[in-house]
């Protein structure tokens, strides 16, 4: 008797999703709605969102709608607004300490003061994976909006609140992801 591959688990639809992603624009941006307009407006009219916002967009390659759009709006809206930092596969430690510390959503407190030349070395993944582990320690989660590309886009939120964002995320069809702590 041989095994046959699972059954790939149904689609959301399109309320669920609209409703997911308005949930993740409210949680990472609470009190601007501006964000959540921009991704709704990229998942309800993603022809129309394309051409608003062309430049915009051509910075990542992107000249017509695809499924992804929403998601990559949510990165840009939280980009616009620093509530997002997007590091390169290869980032220098310094500059990820940097624009970490140039996030609207930081903590108060620098987590990453004590770090040092403490690694350094280390490939950029590694070092997130550091920094949110440091994240942790006050309260805060460092998280990656995964975009399908070789680069990070890391937002900073309530330790409490990233098992929500990555149901939500899930719940919306795209992928987010806890640094420092393993899964959230």
């Amino acid at each position: 008797m041989t095994e046959s591959a699972p059954e790939p688990a149904p689609a959301p639809d399109a309320g669920t999703v609209r409703s997911a992603l308005e949930a993740v624009a409210a949680l990472l941006a609470p009190g601007i709605p501006g964000v959540a307009e921009q991704v709704l407006h990229a998942h309800d009219d993603p022809a129309g969102f394309v051409r608003a916002h062309a430049d915009r967009l051509d910075d990542r390659g992107i000249d017509g709608p695809f499924p992804g759009l929403p998601w990559i709006a949510l990165v840009n809206a939280l980009d616009d607004r620093r509530l997002l930092a997007e590091f390169d596969w290869k980032e220098d430690p310094d500059e990820i300490h940097w624009q970490l510390g140039r996030l609207e959503s930081r903590p108060s407190v620098d987590p990453l003061a004590l770090l040092g030349t403490a690694g350094a070395e280390l490939p950029t993944h590694e070092f997130l994976e550091l920094c949110g582990r440091h994240y942790g320690e006050v309260g805060k989660a460092l998280a990656v909006l995964d975009i399908e590309s070789d680069c990070y886009p890391v937002v900073c939120l309530p330790a409490r609140l990233a098992g929500e964002l990555t149901a939500l995320a899930a719940r919306a069809g795209f992928a987010a992801w806890h640094l420092g702590g393993g899964t959230a």
